[in-house]
């Protein structure tokens, strides 16, 4: 018995010496390591208390939502994900993308033109502006290579060594899918300005970018630039580059517009209330980017299935939609053709017009394509 108590005791220390060493080595990862971003210090968070989103230290949602797992739930969630087995989760071969030269972009002058990159990331073309959304050029959606699965397809549309001066950046917010490292530091030197929501600037000047080239700002917040108006619109969703500043920063969704183009990017959100708003407030739309992938009823609350991204495209009014946050990356348990296939049954029904672009086609907002036929 005594002996079978000091192995006990020999495993319990182990065990114990075992975590130490991995809550060690987690607190050098996200202090030294740049990818992790800033954090919003308590001086700064005085500078949010004015907006309605921020409360007790925090961002919050309208609707009490997300809700916080159980730990049984965050092991369940983490079972599944790790080790379940999606048929069709990732395409069999690397998706092809259409090429566009920098020529082609930087003398480009005509009509307001999207380039999609894949999941959430454009290159907007309008006023003579070049634009960059959500930019997330990387191979993994991580703060570490090893931490995620590569993107669906090996080349870009067009690498970013080879793109013009952008007058501005637009984020929704600050997962890594949306806002990354790599991206940000090799865009550096050809970024005028930056718009951000409420908090996410300190990931920017993490990562040595002038804070007066960053313009922060809340839901239902105005702005102009050179003759484009911008305006931080809300979202259902959460924020956090790591474990302890979850919420810490803002999430949003973007309305642009000139006068001969009236543009909406959902950023990332579940379904509610704050399209119809939006599209009341600021629509019609000619053409709206709408959230439509990694959904699972486990967080509903924060990420649409693809028969309310066409749903939410009637709330906001938009003349045409144009599922995103797909494509390019494996981020929940569907298959990678889920999304589009749903959401173009759901569109038919409703009858709102939807472009279905490859990667890296060129979308002119006066003369949309047809849906294609079916690339995936």
């Amino acid at each position: 018995m005594k002996k079978f108590k000091k192995i006990l005791k020999r495993m319990l220390l182990s065990i114990l010496g075992l975590i130490g060493i991995l809550v060690i080595v987690y607190i050098l990862f996200v202090n030294f390591y740049p990818t992790f971003g800033g954090d919003v210090t308590k001086e700064r968070q005085t500078l949010y208390q004015s907006s309605k989103q921020f409360k007790d230290g925090k961002f919050v949602n309208e609707n009490d939502v997300p809700k916080n797992p159980s730990f049984s739930e965050t092991l369940k969630m983490a079972r599944k994900f790790f080790f379940e087995k999606v048929e069709n989760g990732r395409p069999e071969n690397d998706l092809v993308v259409q090429k566009i030269d920098s020529t082609n972009i930087a003398e480009y002058n005509q009509d307001t033109r999207l380039i999609w990159f894949g999941h959430s990331s454009f290159l907007l073309q309008i006023d003579g502006k070049n634009i960059l959304i959500d930019p997330m050029f990387s191979d993994v959606p991580a703060p570490h290579p090893l931490l995620g699965g590569k993107r669906f397809n090996k080349e870009l549309p067009i690498e970013i060594e080879k793109l013009p001066k952008i007058d501005a950046v637009i984020i929704s917010h600050d997962h890594y899918d949306h806002l990354d490292y790599e991206s940000i530091k090799r865009l550096k030197d050809k970024v005028e300005t930056y718009y951000v929501p409420l908090g996410v600037g300190v990931h920017l000047e993490a990562w040595n970018v002038d804070s007066s080239n960053i313009v922060e700002m809340d839901w239902w917040q105005e702005t102009t630039y050179k003759n484009i108006q911008l305006v931080c619109t809300p979202a259902q969703h959460f924020s956090g580059r790591k474990l302890n500043n979850g919420q810490s920063t803002l999430w949003a969704s973007w309305v642009i517009k000139t006068e001969s183009a009236s543009l909406f990017f959902s950023g990332d959100s579940g379904y509610a209330s704050h399209f119809k708003d939006i599209g009341d407030k600021y629509g019609p739309f000619d053409f709206a980017m709408m959230e439509c992938g990694q959904y699972n009823k486990m967080w509903s609350d924060i990420h649409m299935f693809p028969e309310e991204t066409a749903q939410a495209g009637i709330d906001v009014q938009a003349k045409s939609i144009m599922p995103i946050h797909w494509g390019a990356f494996k981020l929940a348990l569907h298959s990678w053709t889920d999304p589009i296939e749903r959401v173009k049954n759901k569109a038919e029904e409703l009858k709102i017009s939807l472009v279905t672009p490859r990667i890296g086609e060129p979308i002119i907002i006066d003369s949309l394509p047809k849906a294609n036929t079916v690339w995936w």
